[in-house]
């Protein structure tokens, strides 16, 4: 593969993200909001916490139930307990920075992997091991000739996906996750405007069709869209009753499993025989 080609294609074609430009804890609230969520949806919330909680100390300050409010309909609001307490754990131990380590990074809640070495990368520059959805497809692709990744990476993969990374380590990592969420998507991948598509194993094999079984991703129903609704509901009033909750869902028995795991996951607690959000 030629490197320069694809980190040349990302000097023109980079979209203008703030989080391209900011300090490393607004490259870690970037982190954590992009996962699982697309970006026209991540930037007016990011543009908020930045100016409401530009740094760990400022949101380690605030009420959870302030920091679940303000994650809005982003989805996986646990995502934002973990982040709040990151920003405490990054106040008393490491002097409101974040820290560049990749292994300290790992050890904050809700930093797995790819978003310490995602950090690592964007926030310090350094040459790390980025390796998102958007990443694994492209290099499943345009040299391992296959439509689809598997669902997690290997050891093997790893390694063989080490071996690409130029000098510029960080530029490589956000230039080919910007290719992959511009040029070569999931679906109706743009072959024709790819600079490497005369090296592109898949393309060369006829583009065949992946086997693995791509899981779809139903809403309507679902206990996550259960969960959703309870919560959006306790953002715009102070607390519900439980049978207040019951009114907005049809099948009791999957509020009731839903409050319960609110609950457990800490974003939500009782008060009297009512709910509220987490404080």
């Amino acid at each position: 593969m030629n490197q320069q080609v694809l980190l040349d294609w990302f000097d023109e074609n980079k979209r203008d993200l703030p989080w391209r430009n900011t300090t490393p804890w607004g490259v870690m609230v970037s982190e954590f909001m992009l996962q699982q969520t697309p970006v026209n949806r991540v930037l007016p919330i990011w543009q908020q916490w930045m100016e409401r909680w530009s740094t760990p100390l400022e949101l380690s300050q605030a009420r959870k139930s302030e920091v679940i409010s303000a994650w809005g309909r982003l989805g996986y609001p646990r995502r934002a307990i973990r982040l709040h307490e990151s920003a405490k754990i990054i106040v008393n131990d490491f002097h409101n920075e974040v820290p560049q380590d990749v292994d300290q990074l790992r050890s904050l809640p809700g930093v797995g992997e790819y978003t310490a070495a995602a950090i690592a990368a964007f926030a310090f520059a350094q040459s790390t091991l980025v390796l998102d959805v958007n990443i694994r497809r492209f290099f499943a692709r345009s040299v391992d000739g296959v439509e689809y990744p598997t669902s997690s990476p290997s050891n093997i993969e790893r390694a063989l996906r080490s071996e690409l990374i130029p000098e510029d380590g960080a530029k490589w990592a956000a230039a080919t996750m910007e290719f992959g969420a511009l040029i070569c998507t999931s679906k109706n991948p743009s072959c024709e405007l790819c600079p490497l598509k005369r090296q592109c194993a898949w393309r060369k094999s006829g583009y065949p069709k992946s086997e693995l079984i791509r899981k779809s991703q139903d809403w309507l129903g679902t206990d996550r869209q259960c969960r959703g609704t309870i919560v959006q509901a306790l953002r715009e009033n102070e607390k519900l009753s439980a049978m207040k909750l019951k009114s907005l869902w049809s099948d009791d028995s999957q509020i009731e499993k839903a409050l319960k795991t609110l609950i457990a996951d800490g974003l939500i607690e009782t008060t009297g025989k009512s709910y509220r959000l987490a404080n």
